[in-house]
């Protein structure tokens, strides 16, 4: 089926919205709500139509789950069921993680990625120009019994994808192991059981501070600044 222009399709709203999401937005972009209302004018509630389209897989960010974004902004991560195609829509059932299902997941997992740690809106320490988008995502996961599992858990997009520039090693993660101090090597071996990383009281404050507006982070700058002078 070809993709009908957004601008042309005489579906629903959602439909509508999905394909500029694709058209205009484009992967990994944001928009914010005031270019949703330009670009559907006089359409009531067209934000809840676009949150609909995660009950289809659509990956879809505010700043509750990516620390860079302001609360006008989203991020559009990636497409999911092609909505507009009447066949794919009736033969989804596979549904993305409710709403306050992910937000729970995330605030249990500190907004942080279970596997690389980083948090959201970070930039990647290998990629200047990657920032590190959070979702939820269900996994196969080794708990502390030694039974591996599947729950949800919190991953940035390229621990999801299973990608990463770096090539490493058996040997390498020992040699970075064997560098640790005691107090480290035992929270990485606790880590390495769960099959994913925990939050330190220090992952834990400083995941506070990434989720503060701009103007909060400023002022716990001008604190700071204050407390070291002390």
């Amino acid at each position: 089926m070809s993709i009908p222009r957004w601008d042309e399709s005489k579906q629903g709203t959602m439909v509508r919205g999905a394909l500029w999401l694709v058209q205009v937005v484009g992967e990994g972009n944001i928009f914010t709500k005031d270019d949703l209302r330009k670009a559907f004018p006089g359409v009531a509630q067209i934000d809840r139509r676009i949150r609909d389209l995660r009950d289809y897989g659509w990956s879809i960010l505010t700043n509750t789950q990516d620390a860079s974004l302001t609360p006008e902004d989203q991020r559009f991560v990636s497409a999911g069921v092609p909505v507009w195609d009447p066949v794919a829509r009736r033969a989804s059932t596979k549904k993305s993680v409710p709403a306050k299902e992910r937000q729970i997941v995330m605030e249990r997992d500190g907004f942080q990625c279970t596997t690389c740690g980083i948090a959201g809106g970070e930039v990647h320490a290998d990629a200047a120009n990657q920032v590190a988008v959070l979702s939820v995502t269900q996994r196969l996961v080794l708990c502390g019994d030694g039974e591996t599992r599947e729950m949800l858990v919190t991953l940035c997009k390229r621990c999801a994808a299973g990608s990463s520039e770096q090539g490493d090693s058996v040997g390498d993660v020992l040699s970075e192991y064997r560098g640790l101090d005691d107090v480290d090597q035992a929270r990485f071996s606790r880590w390495a059981v769960k099959g994913q990383r925990g939050q330190t009281p220090l992952d834990r404050a400083w995941t506070a501070f990434r989720r503060l507006p701009s103007d909060a982070r400023k002022e716990v700058l001008t604190r700071l600044a204050g407390d070291c002078q002390k």
